[in-house]
């Protein structure tokens, strides 16, 4: 059947690489460093610019709206975002859930 399953209900909410941030691993790919994660923005929250210099992003909002440079997304918008390309801030205006991948090491710069 399936190679891996994960029940999110199963798994624990971690800290994320900001405030504000919360990360659910559902899958990690140990040969890749890749991760697919649920990610949980509280309401008000500013994530300065940054990028992601070793993975590609992928992101599809769950629920909630943030607002990207002068762009809303909400619930049911899709972006990717090419490895080492600066995006941000990101403000969330409620709170916002996301099902993320990251197709290399999650790193912050």
């Amino acid at each position: 059947m399936f190679e891996y399953i994960a029940l999110s209900h199963d798994k624990q909410w971690q800290p994320g690489p900001y405030a504000g941030v919360e990360l659910k691993i559902l899958h990690k790919n140990e040969a890749t460093g890749g991760v697919v994660v649920l990610r949980k923005f509280a309401s008000g929250v500013t994530v300065p610019v940054h990028s992601h210099p070793l993975a590609n992003e992928y992101v599809y909002v769950l629920s909630g709206e943030w607002q990207e440079e002068t762009v809303n997304y909400q619930t049911g918008a899709f972006f990717f975002v090419p490895k080492g390309q600066k995006h941000g801030p990101h403000i969330a205006r409620t709170e916002v859930v996301s099902l993320t991948v990251f197709d290399g090491p999650l790193t912050v710069e």
